[in-house]
C-alpha cells in the first residue's frame, strides 16, 4: 500500500481507477466524482465493495476499512455480507424501538390524505390517544402482544361495544402497518377472526342496536310548526335538515355555492358525502323560502352561519335546538327516519326512490351500473309533497 497520496487524490481528474495497493482503490468516475473501492477474490470469483466517497472518507480511512476487510476475508468471511448483514442488525436494533404511537402517528399521516372528513381524523387520533397510549403507547410495536390488547379492550368491551369494536380494528391496522414496515414480525394479536374472538364475546352478545330516536310522522307537522316558530340559525338549519332529509354534516357544512335558487338544486359535492359520491338534493318551496331569509355575511361562504366570523354553525347546534324545546328525546338525523316511514306508509312512491332521497345506496352494484341516473325528477316529486305535509300535514 501506499501508492497514493492524499493530494494526489484530491488533485486527480481523470476517470479511471487508480490503486493505492493491496486491494484498495480510487475511482474517478466520468462526472468528476471519486470513491473508493476494495476488489477482492473469492472463491474463484473478482468482487468489489464501496467503502464511501472521497469527500466523506479519507485516504487514511481508507485504508483502515480496506485492512478490516482483509482479516475478514483471512477468517474466511466475505466483507460484503459482513457488512449488510451488521446493517440488518443495526435495522433490526432501530426498530425495536419505534413505538406503537410513532407508528400510529406515521400511519395516519400516511393515509388520512384519503380520509373524509376531520372528525375521522381526529377519533382516529383521539381513540389511540385515550385508550392505547396507558398501556402501550410508549413500548416497542414489536413488544405488543395479545395480554396488551386484552389490557386495552377489556375494559371498554362491554361498557362501551362500538368504541372498544373501532379500537381494536385500529390496532390491527397499526400492526399490520408496522410489520409490513418491518417494525415487528409474527402473526397481528389484535385480529379478531381466529383469535379475539376466542378470547371476547361478539359484539352482537354485548350491545343492542340503538337507533336515532325518530318522530312518529303524523307528530311532524305539530313539531314543525313548534320549530318554524323558534328563532335563530340552529332552529332553521334543523328546518332546513328535516324538509330535505338530509344529514346534520351535510347540512351544517351547506355552501352558497353548493345552492342553485333559480334551477332549486343543493347539489352536495362527494367529498362531503358519506358515500362519496355526489348528491343533488331537490329545494322545495318552504326549503327555497328559508335559504331566502337566511342572513349572509360576507367573506362567509356557510348557508348556516355560526357564532364566529367566517364561521359556519356548529355540530351541535340541530341538537341543541331539540333540548330547547324539551325533546332530548329526539335527534336530528332521527327526522331521516320520519321521512322513511311516512314515505313507506303513506305514499306510493318506489323504495329506490325514497332510498335515493336519503342518499343511499341503492341495489347491488351491477343494479347500479345500469341505473346511469339519480331519479331526480322522481325525487323532486316526492320532497314535494314531503314539504307540504311537514306544512301543512296534507299529502
Amino acid at each position: 500500500m501506499g501508492k497514493l497520496t492524499a493530494a494526489g487524490v484530491n488533485a486527480q481528474k481523470k476517470p479511471g481507477r487508480y490503486g493505492d495497493g493491496q486491494g484498495l482503490w480510487l475511482q474517478v468516475s466520468p462526472a468528476g466524482t471519486k470513491s473508493w473501492l476494495f476488489r477482492f477474490t473469492q472463491e474463484g470469483k473478482a468482487r468489489q465493495m464501496g467503502l464511501g466517497p472521497v469527500h466523506t472518507v479519507s485516504l487514511a480511512e481508507a485504508r483502515q476499512k480496506a485492512l478490516e476487510c482483509r482479516k475478514q476475508l483471512l477468517e474466511g468471511a466475505d466483507p460484503i455480507e459482513a457488512r449488510n448483514g451488521a446493517r440488518a442488525r443495526a435495522r433490526v436494533a432501530a426498530a425495536k424501538g419505534v413505538t406503537f404511537s410513532q407508528c400510529a402517528e406515521r400511519y395516519i399521516a400516511a393515509h388520512e390524505i384519503a380520509w373524509k372528513n376531520d372528525k375521522h381524523r381526529a377519533q382516529w387520533r383521539s381513540t389511540l390517544t385515550t385508550y392505547c397510549d396507558p398501556v402501550f403507547g410508549t413500548l416497542p410495536v414489536a413488544a405488543i402482544d395479545t395480554g396488551l390488547v386484552l389490557k386495552v379492550l377489556e375494559p371498554i368491551w362491554s361498557a362501551k361495544p362500538e368504541t372498544a369494536t373501532r379500537v381494536r380494528g385500529r390496532i390491527e391496522t397499526v400492526l399490520d402497518w408496522a410489520t409490513v414496515r418491518g417494525y415487528r414480525a409474527g402473526e397481528n394479536p389484535a385480529r379478531w377472526r381466529g383469535h379475539l374472538d376466542k378470547l371476547l364475546p361478539s359484539r352482537a352478545k354485548v350491545a343492542r342496536v340503538n337507533h336515532h330516536a325518530a318522530l312518529p310522522y303524523r307528530e311532524l307537522p305539530a313539531f314543525m310548526e313548534a320549530l318554524r316558530a323558534r328563532e335563530g340559525i340552529g332552529a332553521r338549519a334543523l328546518e332546513f335538515a328535516i324538509l330535505t332529509a338530509a344529514r346534520t354534516g351535510e347540512v351544517i357544512g351547506a355552501t352558497w355555492a353548493e345552492i342553485d335558487l333559480a334551477e332549486r338544486v343543493w347539489t352536495i359535492p362527494a367529498e362531503r358525502m358519506k358515500g362519496g359520491r355526489e348528491h343533488r338534493v331537490p329545494l322545495t318551496d318552504p326549503a327555497v323560502e328559508l335559504l331566502k331569509a337566511l342572513p349572509r355575511e360576507d367573506g362567509t361562504e356557510f348557508v348556516f352561519l355560526g357564532g364566529r366570523k367566517g364561521q359556519g354553525l356548529s355540530n351541535v347546534a340541530l341538537l341543541a335546538t331539540l333540548r330547547r324545546m324539551d325533546r332530548a328525546d329526539l335527534t336530528s338525523h332521527g327526522f331521516r327516519s320520519t321521512f322513511r316511514d311516512w314515505a313507506a306508509e303513506t305514499t306510493t312512491y318506489p323504495s329506490e326512490v325514497v332510498e335515493m332521497a336519503l342518499a343511499h345506496a341503492v341495489g347491488s352494484k351491477v343494479e347500479a351500473a345500469y341505473r346511469r341516473g339519480d331519479l331526480f325528477e322522481k325525487r323532486r316529486a316526492l320532497m314535494a309533497d314531503w314539504g307540504r305535509f311537514a306544512h301543512a300535514g296534507t299529502p
